[in-house]
């Protein structure tokens, strides 16, 4: 089956419709692993010239966002999670190093929080993985990759919380 970004944003649309919480982000994933196979819709999605921050669409009803990420070199982010949303990462080409997790205290006011490392696992190309609100993760990449992802909201409006690694 032939994928497009708006076909895909349907599909998600209908699936937090019909279950807003953590049973339609697990429907998402499984769709999206799906389009992540059609090498079609990957190469109509990513060229060259994709930034490491790509939005595909941002819906104007549900609010959640579709980007596509193409990072041309290494690339590591700290521990965070995303404030009151959620997102889902679909890997597209190459490996990331993913890091979960434990928050050992939460951030205050002026204080960063403190977590504790959980565990540490492989996305590959065609993996997805969901993350829940208050998950703490942080993707590490040694090389060039290119992932899909998913935002419950539009996470460049959403002021990021600061976490510290104990």
């Amino acid at each position: 089956m032939a994928h497009t970004v708006e076909q895909l944003a349907q599909s998600f649309r209908n699936a937090l419709k019909a279950q807003p919480g953590p049973g339609g982000r697990k429907k998402i994933c499984e769709l999206l692993q799906a389009a992540l196979q059609d090498e079609a819709f990957i190469a109509s999605t990513f060229s060259d010239a994709t930034s490491d921050r790509h939005l595909l669409y941002e819906d104007p009803e549900l609010g959640f966002c579709i980007l596509a990420h193409n990072h041309k070199g290494a690339k590591d982010s700290p521990p965070h999670d995303h404030g009151p949303s959620w997102a889902i990462y679909g890997q597209v080409r190459g490996e990331t190093q993913m890091s979960d997790w434990d928050l050992v205290l939460p951030p205050g006011a002026d204080k960063p929080g403190k977590v504790r490392h959980r565990k540490t696992y492989k996305l590959m190309p065609g993996m997805a993985h969901v993350y829940n609100e208050g998950d703490l993760l942080s993707p590490s990449r040694a090389g060039p990759t290119r992932l899909i992802r998913f935002e419950g909201a539009n996470m460049e409006k959403i002021k990021r919380r600061i976490f510290v690694v104990i």
